[in-house]
């Protein structure tokens, strides 16, 4: 896959590899060199947000159509093919941004199989007005009549949706007609490749070493060391730092599993002092992230002097973090900082081990299952790295910890309550930075505001609100106001994403 810029890239590189597929990311201007020495089967240009008549527009080499692989151009990449091969791209009267039908003009090639009239996501600015000679168009929209195009002859194939995302109902069956049908790949990458692959990368990148670990208590870093456990067995060494940021009674729960049902070597640091002192007056959401980042990491060189001496960190970092932070494999947008990824300080002495760093979400879960984590630990909800500091908006306290941490712990006993706990990706408290007027016990009040927050997604990537019933709501909305001091007023959060982020820092 070569990569143009769009927050997708690696959406459709995960798409690929759960149809069984191994792929690789590259910048656009991979050199055709370096490419073919690879062997790749076939090829994907990617999305991306520049116009190709953008002055400094990402442009490969024109020589990539040249080398008789199979091509599937996704947005941008539709319209850079159709560009470079003679074809003609022009702004669109009217940009198509969300959802779309697709009517199908003939039934091959990519189309094979679909149903008519199917929903599609749109997002662009630009449409191919002319098509280049040999293409034929298949599928057009209201917006787009050049939305499918191919050209079964040199194998080269065009989307202007995006077929990745969960919101294109039949677009996993577009990336498989592409890869099998057209490509004639076979599907023969898994898990179980994936770790020993990784096994044997940590091994030789460790050799006699000692590698220190950061657990935060969710999935990704477990699995991430338990990987590296495979490994290099006794030269693991876990570090799980109490920076007074977790969840109500979620240190010594944790610590306990981790050192009994997964006999990791676990050193417990408690923290809590320290991240919050430093955290004083700070309201920026990436100061936050980069300031608990370094704090993590001088805790990490403390307890690896401790212990003789590591030269490695092994972190959970997951493709959504690094994609968000800053992504390095082509010109895509910074949403945020991860502080796992933005948040490292400069000088760092460790050298790093992220054995996780090319896999999405429900990809962790699914090598988390087949190394033999329980079923109940894999899918609980995505709980952030600089953990309640960024739920907090604004400066965190003691006091409104208290606060967040209590109304979360209620959220969570409803939602669970409720049975849909596993129906959805996240379900959290947000405190705002604002007071409310409010009346309790026949007087006025003026108060913290409390949001709820539960969305259900796939990946981390694209996530919609929960349609939660109104009665839920309620109980919710009582139990915080009556029970957390310092609260009387609850909202609800029914913004997706995109265009919000999950987290609201």
């Amino acid at each position: 896959m070569l990569d143009f810029g769009s927050q997708y890239t690696q959406l459709i590189a995960r798409k690929i590899r759960e149809l069984g597929v191994y792929s690789e990311i590259f910048p656009y201007n991979l050199a055709i060199s370096r490419l073919k020495k690879d062997e790749p089967t076939a090829i994907v240009l990617s999305g991306g947000p520049q116009s190709v008549y953008d002055e400094g527009a990402p442009l490969p080499s024109p020589q990539l159509f040249e080398l008789g692989l199979p091509i599937l151009g996704i947005c941008y990449g539709l319209q850079l093919m159709s560009y470079l091969m003679g074809g003609k791209v022009d702004p669109s009267q009217k940009r198509e941004y969300g959802f779309a039908t697709l009517e199908i003009q003939q039934r091959k090639g990519l189309l094979t199989g679909l149903r008519n009239h199917g929903q599609v996501w749109m997002s662009h600015g630009d449409k191919v007005q002319e098509i280049p000679s040999g293409f034929e168009v298949t599928g057009i929209t209201d917006n787009c009549e050049t939305a499918v195009i191919e050209d079964h002859q040199r194998k080269f194939f065009g989307v202007q949706f995006h077929p990745e995302v969960i919101h294109t109902k039949q677009g996993l069956m577009v990336l498989s007609n592409f890869l099998f049908t057209q490509a004639g790949i076979t599907a023969d990458w898994g898990m179980g490749s994936f770790i020993d692959r990784k096994v044997a990368e940590v091994r030789k990148a460790v050799g006699r070493g000692k590698v220190i670990c950061g657990l935060s208590g969710g999935v990704d870093s477990l699995v991430a060391s338990l990987i590296i456990h495979k490994a290099i067995e006794d030269q693991l060494i876990c570090i799980f730092v109490d920076n007074g940021l977790l969840r109500k009674g979620q240190y010594q729960g944790l610590m306990d599993t981790f050192r009994t049902h997964f006999s990791l070597n676990v050193v417990g640091v408690d923290a809590s002092d320290l991240f919050l002192e430093k955290l004083l007056q700070v309201r920026s959401p990436e100061r936050k992230r980069k300031i608990i980042g370094r704090e993590f990491i001088r805790i990490f060189e403390q307890e690896a002097a401790k212990v003789g001496g590591a030269d490695f960190l092994a972190q959970g970092t997951i493709y959504p973090d690094v994609i968000e932070s800053n992504p390095v494999k082509g010109p895509s947008s910074t949403i945020k900082s991860h502080h796992n990824v933005g948040g490292l300080p400069k000088g760092l002495k460790f050298k790093l081990i992220e054995p996780l760093r090319e896999l999405f979400k429900d990809e962790v879960r699914a090598l988390g299952l087949e190394l033999g984590v329980d079923k109940d630990f894999i899918y609980q909800h995505p709980f952030p790295g600089p953990g309640l500091a960024v739920r907090i908006v604004g400066e965190v306290t003691r006091e409104r910890l208290r606060i967040i941490r209590d109304a979360d712990d209620i959220i969570l006993q409803e939602i669970k309550k409720a049975g849909i706990y596993d129906s959805l990706w996240q379900a959290f408290a947000v405190l705002l930075p604002v007071r409310s007027v409010g009346v309790m016990g026949d007087k006025r009040t003026y108060q913290r505001v409390v949001v709820v927050r539960l969305v259900q997604s796939v990946d981390g990537m694209t996530a919609n609100w929960f349609e939660a019933e109104a009665a839920l709501l309620s109980r919710i909305s009582s139990r915080i106001v009556n029970e957390v001091q310092g609260v009387n007023r609850v909202v609800y959060d029914i913004t997706s994403k995109p265009p919000g982020t999950i987290e609201w820092e």
